[in-house]
């Protein structure tokens, strides 16, 4: 792990220390930042800029990399998020605790234990299963074929845990192996002889790579040497295996069939899945359990793991000086004096601090973090408030009178013929305020329904000559001053109000 240095600032992501580094890419240590305080640690690959300026490296990436996504097991890294932002590409994965199979090797530097060997290998090639029998969501085979399966390409987590990684870079990456001037640059020692002639892939060719992960592990040297690619390329096709008990002793001859097996040049001749070889390497040697992977893993990269341990506390603490308080408020906050200078209505209408970022980005995981919109300021709610009094101060305006006519007697006379819906009279007392307001117009002449009657016509919109005034009627006994209509309901009579 490099020194610690300011993380960058990529979108939602903030990137730090560099972990890893190969022939693509670079894995570097990263942090998902999000609203409220939400974070997490995640591992971001970021690949070579050769890769990420290839518009059709980019797309074919792309199209591999949704596939992959269908991919759930565990015995396969699960990727996050595909970035493709400021000229680059950027894979994020789920952060795994461990070190890969080429870094266990290289600190190791003698034959891993046999049981332990087959405990890495037959996970490994679970975990190819499970990507070869991948379906879409429409239940049709995806055919996906991982094509790099390396040292580089499985992780064993410090909790034994062996994982595939960089399923959607591999069918992309292919094209690159042959590159400029015809020369040819990749995993060639890992490539099955079919896949080096340009033939038809299957399964089986990830299981012949992955049987020569298994020798390397049982032997503790490489499989396929050579001093130029040329020279690895005829060793491929050419070359004979020998078995991993010839070159290291201890290991079970009972191996040496199935590793051979694996390593046929005629794909027919291979396991027929990923699945087969697994079961028939747990059948021969019992493998280690997690536990007793984890504590070699513990034994070979103890110390560096310690060290990266602390180094994710820190930052996921947030302890670390490095730069990510900024980093915290520019996420949460946007960048730039036009945000705040904008009008409170605007801010209403768009989600406060967007981590969407403004480039390509293909999201893959279950769900993607999302700013929640801003609050409504404190003078907002408060004019809110006072419309929506004004609203209902308005409404029983309308419901005492009306302003379609003057006359507060036609209001008595609708309160005498209510709505079929209204199950109560109105209040005397609330009658009597609605006709003695101050800017009460002078009564007008209105005809009333008969007291003993259960309702009368409507009141006429068309006001009566002025010179023309009924007759005045006697006034109604007042004890009790209602009548009872035929549904028992009281209707007040007008004369005793």
């Amino acid at each position: 792990m490099t020194e610690p240095s300011a993380p960058r600032l990529l979108g939602r992501y903030a990137i730090h220390e560099e972990l890893a580094s190969g022939g693509m890419a670079t894995v570097h240590l990263g942090r998902l930042l999000g609203p409220a305080g939400f974070s997490r640690t995640v591992a971001i690959k970021r690949l070579h800029p050769q890769f990420a300026k290839d518009p059709e490296f980019v797309a074919m990436f792309l199209d591999e990399a949704r596939l992959a996504v269908r991919i759930q097991h565990p015995n396969v890294v699960q990727t996050l998020d595909v970035v493709a932002q400021e000229g680059e590409l950027f894979i994020v994965m789920e952060y795994l605790h461990g070190a890969t199979v080429g870094q266990l090797l290289r600190a190791h530097q003698k034959p891993v234990d046999p049981a332990i060997a087959v405990s890495i290998a037959s996970a490994a090639l679970h975990g190819l299963h499970a990507a070869h029998e991948a379906k879409s969501d429409r239940g049709e085979p995806l055919g996906i074929i991982h094509r790099d399966i390396s040292p580089q390409n499985l992780f064993v987590g410090r909790d034994g845990v062996t994982h595939v990684l960089d399923f959607g870079v591999a069918k992309a990456a292919g094209r690159f192996h042959t590159t400029e001037e015809g020369q040819v640059k990749g995993k060639l020692p890992y490539m099955a002889p079919e896949q080096i002639r340009s033939e038809p892939l299957s399964s089986r060719t990830d299981v012949y790579s992955a049987s020569v992960v298994l020798w390397e592990l049982l032997v503790a040297r490489r499989f396929i040497t050579g001093q130029n690619p040329g020279a690895v390329i005829e060793r491929v096709l050419f070359g004979n295996a020998d078995a991993p008990s010839k070159r290291a002793q201890s290991v079970p001859r009972v191996l040496d069939g199935i590793v051979l097996k694996g390593l046929s040049k005629d794909p027919a001749e291979r396991f027929g899945s990923a699945r087969e070889m697994a079961l028939e390497l747990e059948r021969a040697v019992r493998p280690a359990l997690a536990s007793e992977v984890g504590a070699w893993v513990e034994t070979v990269l103890g110390a560096e793991l310690d060290r990266r341990a602390e180094r994710v506390a820190r930052i996921e603490s947030g302890s670390d000086s490095s730069g990510m308080s900024s980093l915290l408020a520019e996420i949460v906050t946007p960048s730039g004096s036009a945000a705040a200078e904008a009008p409170a209505a605007a801010s209403t209408a768009q989600p406060a601090g967007d981590l969407r970022s403004s480039s390509v980005s293909a999201q893959l995981s279950a769900p993607i973090l999302v700013a929640a919109p801003a609050r409504p300021t404190r003078t907002w709610l408060l004019a809110a408030s006072a419309l929506a009094l004004l609203g209902v101060g308005f409404g029983l305006s309308r419901l005492l009178t009306s302003s379609e006519s003057p006359s507060p007697a036609a209001s008595e006379a609708s309160v005498a013929a209510p709505a079929a819906s209204s199950s109560a009279p109105a209040e005397p007392a609330r009658i009597a305020s609605a006709v003695a307001r101050d800017d009460a117009p002078p009564p007008g002449p209105v005809t009333v329904p008969d007291a003993g009657s259960e309702g009368g016509p409507p009141p006429s919109d068309k006001k009566p000559p002025a010179t023309s005034r009924p007759p005045a009627k006697p006034r109604a006994n007042c004890d009790p001053p209602w009548t009872l209509d035929q549904d028992g309901r009281k209707r007040y009579k007008m004369d005793c109000l």
